[in-house]
C-alpha cells in the first residue's frame, strides 16, 4: 500500500519566508539543504537593494554601508510588501519609513528625502498624459483652472533637494521647502523651488479641482491681507500664465 504525504503548503510556505526574511532567529526548513537557502535568500536581498539603492541614490550615498545594509535588512524583516511589482517598491519602503521604522539614530530627514526622491520614479512612470494641446493664455484671469496629475506641490520641513554627504542638517530651518515636481510634455521629470505664495495658489487649485483664475487669486489675495491686493493679483497672474506654459494647469 502507497501512503502519500500531505504538506501544509501555507505553513510550510510560512517557514521559507520567515527564513528568507530573518535567518538569524528562524530556522531554515529541514527538507532543504542549506546551502539553497543561502543562495534564495541572498537573490532575494540582493534584488531588493539594488532596486532601492537605484530609486533612492541620495539615501545610500550619505549611509555608509553599514548604516544602508542595516535599513534595507530591517524593511526587509518587518514589511510585509502588497504588490508583487518592482516599480511599486519604493512606496512600500515609504510606508514601512513611515510606519514600521523605528531607530532614534535615523537622520531626521530620511523620510522626507525619500519621498522627494519617490517622487521622480513615480512622476516618470504614471500613467496620465499631459495636456498637448496649444493653450492661449491672453485671458486667462476668466477662464477656469485646473491642476495636471502629473504636477506635484510639495511640501518638507527640510530643504531635501540640497541634502548631500557634505550637507546632512539635523535641525529644519525656520521656513519650509516648497517645490513643484511636474512631468512635461517631453516626458522628463523636473523640480523647481516655488515660494509659499505659489505653493498656496497651487493648494487652492488642488482644493477646489477646478477653480476660476479670478477667484483663486481673489482667495490668495484675501488670505494675505496684503494691503494692496491688485498686486498679489497681478503677481499671481504672472505666476500662473507661466505655469500654464508649462502645462503645470490646464485651462478647462
Amino acid at each position: 500500500m502507497n501512503y502519500i504525504m500531505t504538506v501544509d503548503f501555507k505553513a510550510k510556505q510560512h517557514e521559507f519566508t520567515q527564513y528568507i526574511r530573518d535567518p538569524a532567529t528562524n530556522p531554515a526548513p529541514a527538507d532543504v539543504k542549506p546551502e539553497r537557502m543561502a543562495m534564495y535568500r541572498e537573490l532575494i536581498f540582493n534584488n531588493i537593494e539594488s532596486f532601492l539603492a537605484g530609486n533612492f541614490p541620495v539615501i545610500r550615498k550619505i549611509l555608509d554601508d553599514e548604516q544602508w545594509l542595516e535599513l534595507v535588512q530591517d524593511f526587509f524583516l518587518k514589511h510585509a510588501c502588497k504588490t508583487p511589482y518592482f516599480s511599486e517598491i519604493g512606496e512600500e519602503f515609504l510606508d514601512y519609513l513611515e510606519n514600521q521604522r523605528s531607530n532614534p539614530d535615523d537622520l531626521p530627514f530620511l523620510l522626507e528625502l525619500a519621498h522627494y526622491e519617490w517622487v521622480e520614479m513615480a512622476l516618470s512612470i504614471a500613467k496620465e498624459d499631459t495636456n498637448p494641446h496649444q493653450q492661449t493664455i491672453e485671458n486667462l484671469l476668466h477662464q477656469t483652472i485646473t491642476l495636471s496629475p502629473l504636477a506635484w506641490p510639495l511640501l518638507y520641513q527640510f530643504p531635501v533637494q540640497n541634502i548631500a554627504p557634505d550637507y546632512l542638517p539635523l535641525i529644519p530651518p525656520e521656513q519650509p521647502t516648497c517645490l513643484l515636481a511636474y512631468r512635461g510634455t517631453d516626458d522628463e521629470v523636473k523640480f523647481i523651488e516655488i515660494n509659499a505664495v505659489t505653493y498656496r495658489m497651487l493648494e487652492i487649485i488642488q482644493e477646489h479641482g477646478q477653480v476660476r483664475t479670478e477667484g483663486c487669486l481673489k482667495q490668495l489675495a484675501e488670505e494675505s491681507q496684503h494691503p494692496n491686493p491688485d498686486i498679489i493679483v497681478m503677481g499671481g497672474l504672472q505666476i500662473l500664465k507661466d505655469l500654464v506654459e508649462k502645462t503645470v494647469l490646464s485651462i478647462c
